[in-house]
C-alpha cells in the first residue's frame, strides 16, 4: 500500500525520471503483497490446528466415548448377544441410535420414579398414623389426612411453629437436626380430650448433611385411658381391700382388750363376719374377671329355658323383695326356644341385675321381668321405678369399680364389679347388655343371649 502511495505522488508531481523507478516501485509491491499473503495463510493455518484440536478434544471425543459406552450398555442388556454394527453407519447415525436409547430408558425410569410416588402417596394417605415433614427452615413440605387430623391443623399453620408451639412443646428443632444426643425425641401431646404420641427424627440428603425433620404421630388416647383405668384399679382395689380388713382389726382388737357383755360381743363379732364376707365377695369377683382377661375361664355352653332361669332367680331373691315390699311380675313370651349358652354364668348375671334393681328401688317399688324372643336372641327386659341413673354416667357403668354413688353402693355391700362380670360374661358367650334411665324415674335393662348354636 505504501508503494502504491509513493507511486501515485511521483506521478501526480511529474518526479519520475524513467521507467527504472517505476519497475523498483512494482517490484516492491509484489514483494510486500507475498509476504501479506504469507502471514495470513500462517495464521489461518495456526487458527484452524487450534479448532481442529479443541473439536477433536472436547467434541468429538466425548461423542465417541459415548457412543461405544451405549453401545457397550446395549449389548450387555441384550443378554450379552453382541450386534455387530454396519461399518458405513456415520457418526451422527451412531448418536441418533445411543440418544434413542436415551431416551427409552430415561422414559422408564421417569415411569417408575412415577409409579414409587404414587405408591408413597397412597400409603402416605391411607396410614392410619400421622407424617408430617419439615425442611431445614422449619416448612411444611409433605403432610397426610393422618396428622391433621391430630393435631387440629388449620390451613394457615405451614411452620414447625405453627403447628407445636400453641400445644407448648418443649422442643427446638435445630437441636433435633444439628445435635448429634438430640437424633430422636418424644413427645407427648393432649388435644382436646385425645392423647398423641410425636416421634421426631432429622433425615439427610445424599451428601448425608442434615435437611429437615419427620414429625410421626400416634394416637394413644385408648392406651392413655387403659393407663389411668389400670391406675384407678389398683387404688380403687387397695381402698376396697383395705375398709373391711381395717374394720375386722378394729372390731377383733376391741374384743381382745376386755370382756364384754353377749350382745356387744355379737355385734363386734356380726360387723367382723359381714366385712369378712364383703371383702370374700371382692377377691372372688376380682378372681373371675382375671381369668375373664386371661381367657383361662372356660365356657361350656348349653341349651336350657331362660323364662324358667329367670324365675329361678326371682325366687332365691325372694327373701330380699319381702324385705323391702317390693312387686315383682315375670312374663314369659310363649314359643321361646332354648338359649345356648353358659348356664351358670347366665343366671349370674341375671341374679346380679335383679339384686340391682331391688336395691335401687324405694321400698313398696314394682319391677317387671320380660323373657321374649327375636330374630335369633332371646331377651330378658328388666324395668324398675327405682331412683335411676344420671346420663353422664350411663356411658361408664361398665368399667371396674365405677359407682354412681359410691358411698351408697359401698353401704349396701356391692363391690362395683358386677356390671363388669355381667358383661365380660354376655361378651364371652355371645350375648349383650344395654342400659336406659332416667333418674328419678327408673332404669331399662335388656339382656341378650343367642338361640342357635354357633359352628
Amino acid at each position: 500500500m505504501y508503494s502504491l502511495n509513493v507511486l501515485n505522488n511521483a506521478i501526480e508531481n511529474g518526479t519520475l525520471e524513467n521507467l527504472g523507478q517505476i519497475s523498483d516501485i512494482i517490484t516492491n509491491i509484489r514483494h510486500n503483497t507475498f509476504i501479506t499473503l504469507t502471514v495470513c495463510t500462517i495464521v489461518f493455518l495456526i487458527v484452524g490446528i487450534i479448532i481442529f484440536v479443541f473439536l477433536s478434544r472436547y467434541v468429538i471425543y466425548p461423542i465417541n466415548k459415548l457412543i461405544k459406552s451405549a453401545e457397550k450398555i446395549t449389548e450387555e442388556d441384550k443378554d450379552g448377544i453382541k450386534k455387530t454394527k454396519s461399518k458405513k453407519k456415520t457418526d451422527m447415525d451412531n448418536l441418533e441410535d445411543v440418544l434413542g436409547i436415551m431416551t427409552t430408558e430415561l422414559k422408564e425410569k421417569l415411569s417408575e420414579v412415577s409409579t414409587q410416588k404414587n405408591q408413597i402417596e397412597t400409603i402416605l394417605l391411607h396410614m392410619t398414623d400421622g407424617i408430617i415433614a419439615f425442611n431445614r427452615q422449619g416448612e411444611v413440605i409433605l403432610i397426610n389426612p393422618a396428622a391433621k387430623k391430630f393435631l387440629s391443623i388449620r390451613p394457615e399453620d405451614e411452620t414447625f411453629d405453627d403447628i407445636f408451639k400453641k400445644f407448648d412443646v418443649n422442643i427446638n428443632m435445630e437441636k433435633i437436626i444439628y445435635l448429634e444426643n438430640w437424633t430422636s425425641t418424644e413427645q407427648r401431646i393432649q388435644v382436646d380430650d385425645n392423647y398423641v404420641n410425636v416421634f421426631f427424627a432429622p433425615f439427610k440428603n445424599d451428601t448425608e448433611r442434615p435437611d429437615g425433620v419427620i414429625a410421626v404421630i400416634q394416637d394413644i388416647t385408648e392406651h392413655v385411658k387403659l393407663d389411668n383405668m389400670q391406675k384407678e384399679l389398683v387404688a380403687d382395689v387397695s381402698h376396697e381391700l383395705k375398709t373391711p380388713i381395717t374394720s375386722i382389726m378394729g372390731y377383733a382388737d376391741t374384743l381382745l382388750e376386755g370382756e364384754y357383755d353377749k350382745e356387744t360381743q355379737d355385734k363386734f363379732l356380726n360387723v367382723i363376719a359381714t366385712e369378712a364376707r364383703r371383702m370374700a365377695r371382692l377377691v372372688t369377683d376380682l378372681l373371675t374377671l382375671s381369668r375373664y382377661d386371661n381367657n383361662k375361664q372356660s365356657v361350656n355352653k348349653e341349651s336350657f329355658d331362660l323364662g324358667e332361669l329367670v324365675k329361678k332367680c326371682q325366687d332365691k331373691l325372694g327373701i330380699q323383695i319381702k324385705k323391702k315390699n317390693h312387686t315383682v311380675n315375670c312374663f314369659v313370651t310363649a314359643d321361646v326356644p332354648p338359649v345356648y349358652a353358659n348356664k351358670d354364668d347366665i343366671e349370674r348375671v341375671v341374679l346380679n341385675i335383679l339384686s340391682n334393681s331391688i336395691k335401687y328401688t324405694p321400698d313398696g317399688g314394682e319391677i317387671k321381668i320380660y323373657v321374649g324372643f327375636v330374630y335369633n336372641d332371646a331377651y330378658i327386659k328388666v324395668f324398675d321405678n327405682g331412683i335411676g341413673i344420671p346420663e353422664e354416667d350411663l356411658g361408664r357403668i361398665f368399667e371396674r369399680f365405677y359407682r354412681v354413688d359410691k358411698a351408697r353402693t359401698r353401704e349396701m355391700g356391692g363391690t362395683g364389679l358386677g356390671l363388669s362380670i355381667a358383661k365380660e360374661i354376655l361378651d364371652k358367650n355371645g350375648g349383650s347388655i344395654d342400659i336406659k334411665s332416667v333418674v328419678g324415674q327408673g332404669t331399662e335393662v335388656v339382656i341378650r343371649i343367642p338361640t342357635k348354636q354357633e359352628f
